[in-house]
């Protein structure tokens, strides 16, 4: 490898995941070796949707406009189209614009964007290749690690030579994917169940759109007679996509597959020149780790969860998983985070994880819910009833998975013991829906300032306390006094605008490294206890 043998992080895994993880310890200046077994290449690209807590990293992490250019057309119609093929019956439509027409929802700063992994990937990698303190080795794999009190010994097998190293790490993150090894070798347990076994068929169908009457769609959901079978997704928005077909309990056999067969029979057509590029089986699952860590060993992305790709937020979910685990690894190695504070991301983590796979399988049920469709080909008057019908049915049914504003940034880490909660009931946790709140716990609401920035700009090196009018300037110096003087990073900002301090509910608002609001009140009484709990550090208080 070439470099020492000591390092303050290992990472396991560079896919999105693991790259984004690498970026966010870098720009908080720790020196981390990020390990990948293959070349970094995506032959098969599954990842499309970048979800808006996402983007919003991706907007500190200062790649938000690259991704928003990567390359996909944004007058390209996003709407979902159920059919019986691209030339057979339409059952409905769910019609949504382009990125270029859609609007940034009010609730944040970013709107979600669509670019598929062959392109969002070497933007990670060109992003973690110049964040200093980051260094990426390719055709690397973990061979083996044990951990004992102070650190974490790898080893670490060059592929191509075979020459095998050393590496003593403070901390080592496996972002291994399903089936991780390293979760295995903790003996960390999961729970879960296969959905189904399917299988993704890449392929290259110049004009596409332009040679059926179905119109431009981000995905096409095709029913037959017995049921739903398949979809077409839009992969780079033009000559690019990904057939998924709906397998069953059983593995579905790449040998005796006929990919091309099963295309065929999704376009309607056989005069329509498609060339498959890769055809790859997958098992749908979900699973879900019973513990993030141990000891010096964390995880993150599939290797503590799996999720039906329905509502695409496998990635997105490991996306902010890093976000969450970030700050609280810089924290322990400065000295500042309690001994406490890494226990808090499985407690923050793991409720979230299992929300996000309840609502992928969610709407997987849903894509399947089309009761009795033996007449759905028919060209007869019951067949157009039964396709109405149908169609109106799994238009109603899947519309969550399209709008989830309210599951991707409405999130909260309820009973957090790094979070100090006020008394004040929850907003509804609705996925479709989100409802702004500063309640400790949640990600702290976005607002437009007077200077064009974000509030959710402020966030992001330390914690942030905010003071809004009618702020006890005294509490306020005492809090700041507290967090110098164990050594804790604290940025002040003092916001005037009434709409905003409205928006937070209360005079002072702490928010953490993360953007979560960890406290908010006016006169705190104990400034040293908030600090210790926030930190990581101290016995967990409760609203009065």
């Amino acid at each position: 490898m070439g470099e020492a043998g000591e390092v303050a992080v290992v990472i396991v895994g560079a896919g999105p995941v693991g790259l984004a993880m690498a970026v966010e310890l870098g720009r908080r200046g720790v020196d981390c070796l990020l390990l990948e077994q293959t070349d970094g290449r995506i032959e098969h690209p599954r990842t499309g949707l970048i979800a808006v807590r996402s983007m919003e990293a991706f907007r500190r992490w200062g790649i938000a406009e690259e991704v928003r250019r990567c390359g996909f057309p944004d007058r390209y119609a996003l709407s979902v189209v159920f059919c019986t093929s691209l030339r057979g019956f339409l059952l409905d439509r769910e019609t949504y614009p382009g990125m270029a027409d859609t609007p940034t929802p009010p609730g944040t700063p970013e709107k979600k964007q669509r670019c598929p992994q062959l392109w969002m990937q070497p933007i990670l990698q060109r992003a973690a290749a110049r964040t200093p303190g980051v260094r990426v080795r390719y055709h690397h794999r973990l061979e083996e690690f044990s951990q004992d009190a102070t650190g974490v010994n790898c080893l670490v097998r060059e592929v191509n030579s075979d020459e095998v190293r050393h590496v003593r790490a403070r901390y080592l993150i496996g972002c291994d994917g399903a089936g991780s090894g390293i979760r295995k070798a903790l003996g960390i347990p999961e729970q879960g169940r296969v959905l189904s076994y399917s299988v993704n068929i890449l392929i290259h169908a110049p004009g596409l759109v332009s040679r059926h009457g179905m119109g431009e769609a981000e995905r096409y959901l095709f029913v037959q007679p017995e049921g739903t079978w398949a979809n077409l997704t839009v992969v780079d928005g033009r000559d690019i996509w990904r057939l998924t077909v709906l397998g069953s309990d059983e593995k579905l056999d790449p040998a005796r597959l006929d990919a091309p067969a099963l295309v065929r029979r999704a376009l309607g057509s056989d005069d329509i020149p498609f060339t498959v590029l890769s055809v790859l089986p997958w098992r749908r699952s979900e699973t879900l780790a019973a513990e993030f860590s141990r000891g010096r060993v964390l995880l993150a992305g599939d290797s503590v969860h799996t999720m039906s790709p329905t509502g695409g937020m496998g990635m997105n979910t490991g996306i902010q998983e890093v976000l969450d685990l970030g700050w609280k690894v810089e924290a322990r190695l400065r000295g500042w985070g309690g001994s406490r504070l890494l226990d808090s991301y499985t407690l923050e983590r793991r409720p979230i994880a299992a929300r996000n796979i309840a609502f992928s399988s969610q709407n997987f049920a849903a894509w399947l819910d089309a009761p009795s469709p033996g007449a759905v080909c028919d060209a007869t008057e019951e067949g157009e009833r039964l396709r109405r019908a149908l169609g109106r049915r799994l238009r109603e049914a899947t519309r969550v998975e399209w709008e989830s504003l309210g599951l991707q940034i409405g999130y909260r880490y309820e009973d957090s013991p790094i979070c100090i909660p006020d008394g004040t009931a929850a907003t509804p946790d609705d996925f479709s829906h989100y409802v702004p709140t500063a309640r400790p716990g949640s990600r702290a609401p976005h607002a437009w300032l007077a200077d064009g920035r974000s509030t959710l700009d402020l966030f992001g090196s330390g914690f942030t306390l905010l003071s809004f009018p009618g702020a006890d300037a005294k509490a306020a110096e005492e809090l700041c006094r507290a967090f110098q003087k164990r050594g804790v990073p604290l940025a002040t900002h003092e916001l005037k605008e009434q709409a905003i301090a409205e928006l937070y509910g209360r005079p002072l608002v702490l928010v953490r490294p993360d953007g979560h609001v960890a406290w908010r009140g006016e006169c705190p009484q104990e400034v040293d206890d908030i600090v210790d709990q926030v930190r990581g550090a101290g016995a967990t208080r409760r609203a009065a």
